[in-house]
């Protein structure tokens, strides 16, 4: 659905004008559905395996299964800036050295409202950057120092906007819901399969051959939900990624420059093989372009298709 041209064509043909207002309340609406899908697919798992086992005992997976999740994701939630920073190896901003950086967010940040965040570059030769931090107050932005070399004041601001916009629009905490829905589903889905190896549960007095089929659409639900939850993961990351770029343009009212950042950005394309990233997969929902599989697109990209990306902000 986001890829719009068909394959071979590397060119989109440019219809109508974009609304960057439009486009920011669109993929705010459906990054909400799609937060909706994960839940129901929670209830569904839930009601499902609840009449394969015994009731109570499905209550106690689901209490331990929200606690832990709740647990893990929070913690690393409150403590996202110190963990995304450390794991990327990133120093602190000179004001001094990277100037055009500060001047930048210092301009987005009157323009957006926002408070100016904490300012970090990471070493790579590649153009990237990155917004993390659970809160405005409490954010930080890093940029690699590629992004200095190769890119000009204007696109550096498309960059910058992005990622404030990234910030402006709580995608932080946004992510951390759905990964809180994604990780109880996937607990669940685990302790329920786990749990038919060691137990001969729900035999009671009920009819065997309706209760092996109860079994059997808790195995296949188990199965599937934790896939279909990660599956409408990815795509929130990537109507969020859609949204970013509209707020930039809100932001800048300029949208060349992140349009011109981002044919850069295609430009230094390689297959992963050929890469050596010294970035854990885990961030690579954070960053403004992937920094691995970057030419992949469709149900498991973790970003848009670039070339769409860049028609839509040619079209604002």
């Amino acid at each position: 659905m986001e890829n719009s041209i068909e394959k071979g064509n590397p060119k989109r043909e440019k219809i109508g004008h974009l609304s960057f207002h439009d486009q920011i309340q669109r993929n705010k609406i459906k990054s909400a559905l799609m937060i909706g899908v994960i839940f129901i697919f929670f209830i569904i798992l839930g009601y499902v395996i609840s009449l394969a086992v015994d009731p109570g005992y499905f209550f106690i997976i689901m209490i331990f299964a929200t606690i832990f999740s709740l647990t893990y994701v929070i913690a690393g939630y409150y403590n996202s800036d110190k963990i995304a920073l450390a794991s990327v190896r990133a120093k602190p901003a000179s004001k001094t050295e990277h100037r055009m950086f500060y001047h930048s967010v210092e301009g987005i940040s009157i323009a957006s409202g926002l408070p100016m965040p904490r300012l970090y570059v990471m070493e790579s030769n590649e153009i990237n950057a990155f917004a993390s931090g659970r809160n405005p107050e409490n954010a930080v932005i890093c940029i690699t120092t590629a992004a200095f070399e190769k890119l000009n004041k204007q696109e550096l601001e498309g960059v910058v906007a992005h990622e404030m916009s990234h910030i402006a629009n709580y995608d932080i905490r946004f992510m951390t819901l759905t990964a809180v829905l994604v990780g109880m589903i996937s607990i669940i889905a685990q302790l329920f399969l786990r749990s038919l190896w060691f137990s001969n549960m729900g035999r009671g007095n009920r009819d065997s051959k309706g209760q092996a089929i109860l079994i059997l659409l808790g195995v296949l639900f188990a199965i599937l939900a934790p896939i279909v939850a990660q599956i409408v993961s990815l795509a929130i990351s990537r109507k969020r990624e859609y949204a970013a770029d509209a707020t930039g343009v809100k932001f800048t009212r300029y949208p060349p420059g992140l349009a011109n950042a981002l044919k850069k950005i295609k430009k230094e394309h390689v297959p992963e093989s050929e890469k050596k990233q010294k970035v854990a997969k885990s961030m690579a929902p954070l960053f403004i372009s992937d920094p691995f599989k970057k030419k992949i697109t469709g149900l498991f990209s973790t970003h848009p298709d670039i070339d769409d990306r860049i028609n839509k902000l040619e079209r604002m």
